[in-house]
């Protein structure tokens, strides 16, 4: 395992004690990924709970999504930069921590507007988390293996969306959404002790610095690709997050099926995430493209499937494979920001929550304007075509950028 450093303009491995079980360190940062993933997606299952709970309408609620989303936009590169030297092992304790006191505050809260300041708190240490998690886990792989490496932690947070969030939406279901952020604390608590017991210490990194991530990330392609993500994720979160009331309002289905219905999103998510991985690892940009354009087919087929729970199943599947996008775009990120992957990392998990406030604010106020809940499938198939057009922008620079070397 080995940590890549920039000193005097050089690239070079600074050694870290390797662990004889790189399996057990997949699998702990994993789970913390379950975790994160658990907290974010369950939060948008439990909006008609909480819209209940705080007496305040679904869109309100919502607005619950968008305060953890703006935590992590100003969390991801805030912790990036202020890091950059320590040891990655102590910023994932660091940050676990945080968690625990995010999400167990949030099971606590009294009002609508602390639940707000404590989604915010919790989203702070989201993106870092996966970030350095990724990074940790790319260097125990050859570099054709690294997009499956990064894969590997955020199957923890797919699998939080087949298990954790069933769990999570049905346990306020029994005994109120509270006890959901409870179950969330102590899944990020256990994360930490393991991490604590078993990720081995890397030393700190004495020449990285935030100035030189930042000046790492004139490059173009690192603000086209996160751009991708910003604007083609954002359709996945527009229907998810709407996805338990129109169960409820338009397709009138048992309770029960709520539950039901996340796991078929997540399981899709899962499928989405290793082959778009194992694609990634032999064509990058391909994958890219062909994944936006098959998530904007499934989002246009969404408004026409809402009145059937069996025929809403293959299309929430198809939506949820779509978010095998992210791990490419990291991976892809790590590869364009050389000097910066702490920073792009973090920025990378900015982009998609960024798309995560975008995309359920859009299908909001699509809502509110008289467009019905199913128009959020319209707007979610606009915002992946969007993506698409980005992932044009940023072919047509790298094509660009390789004549002009041709001709220099």
């Amino acid at each position: 395992m080995t940590d890549t450093l920039t000193h005097h303009g050089k690239r070079v491995s600074a050694p870290v004690r390797p662990s004889p079980h790189p399996g057990l360190i997949f699998f702990i940062l994993a789970m913390g990924g379950f975790a994160i993933g658990t907290a974010e997606f369950a939060a948008m299952s439990l909006v008609p709970m909480i819209s209940a709970g705080m007496h305040v309408t679904v869109p309100q609620a919502g607005h619950a999504i968008e305060a953890y989303a703006a935590g992590v936009c100003v969390g991801a590169p805030l912790i990036a930069m202020l890091g950059a030297r320590q040891s990655r092992k102590y910023l994932l304790i660091g940050m676990l921590a945080m968690y625990v006191i995010g999400n167990g505050l949030t099971a606590l809260v009294p009002n609508y507007g602390l639940l707000l300041l404590c989604r915010f708190m919790s989203g702070l240490p989201h993106g870092a988390y996966f970030g350095t998690a990724g990074i940790v886990a790319s260097s125990l792989v050859p570099p054709n293996r690294r997009t499956q490496a990064v894969a590997r932690v955020v199957l923890g947070l797919t699998i939080a969306t087949i298990g954790g969030v069933p769990m999570a939406n049905g346990l306020g279901l029994l005994v109120g959404w509270r006890w959901a952020f409870v179950l969330i604390a102590a899944l990020a608590l256990c994360t930490m002790l393991l991490i604590i017991c078993f990720v081995p210490t890397d030393p700190p990194r004495p020449h990285a610095s935030a100035l030189t991530e930042i000046r790492a990330l004139r490059n173009r392609q690192v603000w086209l690709t996160l751009g991708i993500g910003v604007i083609g994720f954002g359709g996945i979160f527009c229907v998810y997050t709407y996805l338990a009331s129109i169960l409820q309002e338009v397709t009138h289905a048992p309770a029960y099926m709520i539950p039901v219905m996340l796991a078929v999103f997540g399981v899709g998510m899962t499928v989405g995430t290793m082959a778009c991985a194992w694609a990634a690892d032999r064509k990058m940009m391909p994958t890219i493209g062909g994944t936006l354009l098959v998530n904007a087919a499934a989002l246009a087929g969404f408004p026409g499937s809402v009145h059937s729970v069996w025929g809403m199943m293959p299309i929430v599947f198809m939506i949820g494979c779509g978010g095998g996008l992210g791990t490419v775009i990291q991976s892809r990120l790590l590869t364009v920001a050389v000097d910066a992957q702490a920073l792009a990392a973090a920025l990378n998990q900015s982009a998609f929550n960024l798309a995560n406030a975008i995309g359920p604010m859009l299908g909001g106020m699509a809502i509110s304007f008289g467009l019905g809940w199913e128009s959020v499938g319209w707007v979610g198939a606009c915002l992946a075509m969007g993506g698409f057009v980005m992932w044009l922008l940023t072919l047509s620079d790298i094509r660009a950028a390789a004549r002009r070397q041709a001709g220099g």
